[in-house]
């Protein structure tokens, strides 16, 4: 039985929202702080640009071991302890890193940092637990752009912290953040009963490959997750090298300029929630097929941003603005399947989104400098236009399975008693 305030009429109060969006973005940024900072972390250590970029690399290979299993964990723990404990491990994490004598110790350091920002995602499915009947789609998209805008402001953020203190002091401040956050959930975070019939956990574990099996909107989301974060990652590692005049560019703007692109990023991600907002009047199967082709104007608006700087920031914020709703809307459909199995839910999913994520980093590089920006962008054309296919066909095959905005589920429950 769920016993979560969703089952009421409570709303979640704006405050309580707010620090969900904050803890989901300050835990994803913390994968990405070093990012644009690689080739001062490698001179320090006086290691190669191929171990330098390794740093990343790990990082996300910690933040896909705590999705696969420390979210599941979600289900069957204290969800506010759990996120005040990964906050802990995250301060903890990066204040040894910010002192590291080695190279080897940063690596290990920086692997708990990833594992521990899988806080993130125990959040999202936190407040969809939590969340009133009819606002759950507003609120994962409230959380979700919290999370995003994390990530987009994680490089800004650092690329400046940097310039006045080195990356060390980037890694301090992190971990200052995080244990400001760890208080804030402890303090102000709802307590909320969880529920697994006596599983065990690694019975737990088990039943989300029982999920994947028994659930094709699930597995369809997987897919269309995986995808959409793929082109995601090929977008932003492909731009960075377009930014700064590699191939032919004819752009060469500064690593500090290079980060403050990403504010387009974030003014299209903190319009996304209106995606949400339309799930919940039970539009969720339209904006599927809106926010998928807006992904593809955007890949021609991309393009021709090459040569216009004016355009490539209005194609940014249209850009992140379609790959945000694609994640919202996958997401409303998912927490609409079992309330009691969110936290192993969003394993699921995110494990195959961030699975899109690496691949489409490695293939964002390998494009642009095989054929340039030109390829970038017609890939992903291909993969938005994939996309809206596959939507099209998984919208036919799931007609016999009602998927909507929770509000459109509850009037139906309505006209159904009544």
């Amino acid at each position: 039985m769920d016993t979560t305030p969703s089952s009421t009429s409570t709303r979640l109060s704006r405050v309580v929202v707010l620090l969900f969006a904050l803890t989901a973005g300050s835990s994803a940024g913390c994968l990405y702080y070093l990012q644009p900072l690689l080739h001062e972390v490698g001179s320090d250590f006086g290691v190669s640009t191929t171990a330098a970029g390794l740093i990343i690399s790990v990082t996300q290979a910690g933040y896909l071991i705590g999705l696969a299993l420390v979210v599941p964990l979600g289900d069957f723990v204290n969800r506010r302890r759990l996120v005040s404990g990964l906050l802990i491990v995250s301060c903890v994490g990066l204040a040894i890193a910010a002192a590291a004598p080695a190279y080897a110790v940063l690596m290990v350091m920086v692997f708990a940092v990833g594992i521990s920002a899988s806080a993130a995602q125990v959040v999202v499915p936190w407040a969809a637990a939590i969340a009133g009947p009819g606002e759950r789609g507003a609120v994962v998209g409230t959380v979700m752009s919290g999370l995003l805008i994390g990530i987009l402001f994680s490089r800004v953020i650092a690329g400046l912290i940097a310039e006045a203190g080195g990356w060390r002091t980037v890694l301090v401040v992190a971990a200052v953040v995080q244990v400001a956050m760890a208080l804030a959930v402890w303090f102000r975070a709802p307590q909320t009963a969880t529920s697994t019939g006596g599983n065990s956990y690694l019975r737990v574990l088990g039943s989300i490959f029982t999920l994947i099996r028994t659930e094709n909107v699930l597995r369809h989301r997987m897919l269309l997750g995986g995808l959409n974060m793929a082109t995601f990652s090929a977008m932003w590692t492909a731009i960075a090298f377009l930014l700064a005049g590699a191939h032919g560019s004819s752009y060469h703007f500064s690593d500090a300029a290079i980060g403050l692109f990403g504010l387009a990023g974030v003014a299209g991600a903190m319009a996304a929630p209106r995606v949400g907002r339309l799930a919940d009047r039970g539009f969720l199967r339209h904006t599927q097929y809106g926010v998928w082709l807006v992904q593809l104007v955007s890949w021609g608006l991309l393009w021709v941003g090459a040569h216009q700087v004016i355009v490539l920031i209005i194609a940014l914020l249209v850009f992140d603005f379609g790959v945000q709703g694609v994640q919202i809307a996958n997401q409303a459909a998912v927490y609409s399947l079992d309330g009691e199995a969110r936290s192993r839910l969003t394993t699921a999913y995110m494990v195959a989104y961030f699975t899109g994520g690496v691949l489409g980093s490695a293939f964002g590089g390998w494009a642009y400098q095989t054929g340039g920006w030109s390829l970038v962008c017609a890939a992903g054309a291909v993969a938005a236009a994939a996309g809206l296919a596959l939507w099209g066909w998984f919208a036919i095959t799931e007609r016999g399975h009602e998927v909507q905005g929770v509000a459109a589920q509850g009037r139906l429950r309505a006209r159904a008693t009544a």
